[in-house]
């Protein structure tokens, strides 16, 4: 006979609770902050154009977004099926636009620093089948209001493949 047994079996140790609360309570932190919330809703349908050259906007609260298309089906009894505005949650008549878009600016204005004032940009969010006399509209009104930065969002072309 031997001296020494073989240990059977050794059990393994049951894993730590404790600790999960905490675990749990950061996770929910992170997804806290790291969570942007949409600041307005979008009443319009836009299929954003392609383009191939394309930069990403510096600092996105210097930024203020000026949205044209026509309304989703939800807003065709309200608005109409014609292409309109909307600037923040609301949606704007052509007709209307030499009032909103000089009041909008200013809002976005209060908003921002003084010193920051020349660096907001307006950044346009158009439906491909707009046509442009209306972004041409809404262009004119910001530069009679002194807003000189505008940018016109795209969506990177994908990459055709080689024949």
């Amino acid at each position: 006979m031997s001296k020494f047994q073989k240990k059977r079996g050794k059990a393994t140790p049951a894993i730590s609770t404790a600790s999960l609360p905490d675990i749990i309570f950061m996770l929910l932190f992170f997804f806290m902050v790291v969570t942007v919330m949409r600041s307005s809703e979008l009443k319009l349908k836009i299929v954003v154009p392609e383009a191939t050259e394309l930069t990403k906007l510096e600092r996105k609260s210097l930024v203020h977004y000026i949205y044209i298309g026509k309304p989703i089906d939800k807003y065709v009894p309200i608005y109409g099926t014609k292409p309109t505005i909307q600037l923040n949650d609301k949606i704007v008549r052509e007709d209307n636009i030499t009032n909103e878009i000089p009041l909008f600016i200013e809002q976005h204005k209060l908003k921002v620093p003084e010193n920051q004032h020349g660096r907001i940009t307006s950044s346009f969010r158009v439906d491909g089948k707009v046509t442009m006399g209306i972004v041409q509209d809404v262009k004119t009104q910001l530069r009679k209001s002194g807003q000189l930065r505008v940018n016109y969002s795209a969506r990177p072309r994908a990459h055709e493949l080689d024949k």
